[in-house]
């Protein structure tokens, strides 16, 4: 009977002596802000904490291993060093055909960062440069026509009154007699009027018409000036041809300017398109708008800026090699964070709002 009972302990007990502690999981990732950063020993970021999430569900354990490009990133996966990668990978056609990717874990696309512009000129400059702009032109062309119109209708309503403005003069003399005085009626500076009534009929129109002009010309060249301080000279990705534009190699950037043939600068990192930006060796940065967005945000406040709107809409995903058996589980595990609201605390932690 001890016997009997020994052999059932042992048979209870070995499976569970037995048991081993699941295999930790290798994750690749990169650090690219604010999705994946060192902060001392440690790493964090968007990224990190939603896997932390999702493994925490799983009850798996994980060990990160940080790839210095996204191209690396993908060739671990695919040579299955590592289980998955997390970090800001972009969902594409040509990345589903080589591995597994999740569904999208944040919404995304490609934004442009400048220079702050600034004004290297003086008042006098910038005024110079806001009349001779293509919307202020045309308008300084119709006047001078205008005025040309004018002068000849005084003059050939004067030009034979003793008295009048032009007091008898002949065509040449007259008619520059008579552009001078309407372009000092423009500029409300003309001290006399005609004598005759055709005339002072043409003068008083005219007068009220130089008013009407000189405030819609004054609020023309102030909007040009102040479109000139806002704005520089890339306002979206039509301004990009001619221009050298530094990205990351291998990224959905680079994708984007090699199809539409900008001039490219290509860096392995982000931070270091960045600091070709601020050491003025490349005139705009073509990147992930969030990435760009944050460092505007933060380390590059008051020296760098994004513009134009978010341009080629992209999704992040999670990438895992083909038929791996963790794509399924980490699919479920990210809907249920989402719908439990879990997600939107984390999106709210690192980008403030709602996702």
């Amino acid at each position: 009977m001890r016997s009997l009972l020994v052999f059932i302990v042992l048979l209870v007990a070995i499976p569970v002596f037995g048991q081993t502690q699941p295999a930790t999981v290798r994750v690749a990732t990169r650090e690219v802000r604010p999705f994946v950063f060192r902060q001392g020993d440690e790493l964090q970021g968007f990224s990190i904490d939603l896997w932390q999430e999702i493994s925490l569900r799983l009850g798996i354990k994980s060990e990160f291993v940080v790839k210095p490009t996204v191209q690396e990133l993908l060739e671990s996966v695919q040579s299955k060093e590592t289980a998955l990668g997390i970090a800001a990978v972009s969902i594409t056609a040509e990345r589903e055909q080589a591995f597994d990717l999740s569904q999208p874990m944040f919404d995304a696309g490609l934004q442009i960062l400048t220079p702050v512009t600034t004004s290297s000129g003086g008042l006098f400059d910038a005024i110079v440069s806001g009349v001779l702009t293509s919307a202020a032109l045309p308008i300084l062309a119709g006047v001078i026509i205008v005025i040309l119109v004018i002068a000849h209708l005084v003059w050939f309503f004067e030009r034979r009154n003793p008295s009048g403005v032009l007091c008898g003069r002949p065509y040449y003399p007259g008619i520059l007699e008579a552009a001078w005085w309407a372009a000092s009626t423009l500029a409300t500076q003309a001290d006399q009027m005609p004598r005759t009534a055709l005339a002072r009929v043409i003068a008083v129109i005219w007068m009220f018409s130089s008013v009407v002009f000189i405030a819609y010309f004054t609020a023309s060249v102030t909007s040009t000036l102040t479109l000139q301080h806002l704005r520089g000279d890339i306002n979206g990705p039509d301004d990009l041809p001619g221009k050298r534009v530094a990205t990351v190699v291998g990224s959905t950037a680079e994708e984007y300017l090699l199809q539409h043939h900008i001039d490219r600068v290509p860096f392995s990192k982000i931070d270091d398109a960045l600091d070709a930006l601020r050491h003025q060796n490349a005139d705009a940065v073509v990147y992930d708008a969030p990435v760009l967005m944050y460092y505007a945000s933060h380390e590059g406040s008051g020296k760098v800026q994004t513009v134009g709107s978010i341009f080629r809409k992209e999704s992040y995903g999670i990438v895992f090699p083909a038929d791996s058996p963790y794509r399924k589980r980490v699919n479920e595990a990210l809907l249920h964070i989402k719908e439990d609201g879990a997600y939107d605390r984390l999106y709210a932690k690192w980008f403030g709002g709602g996702s």
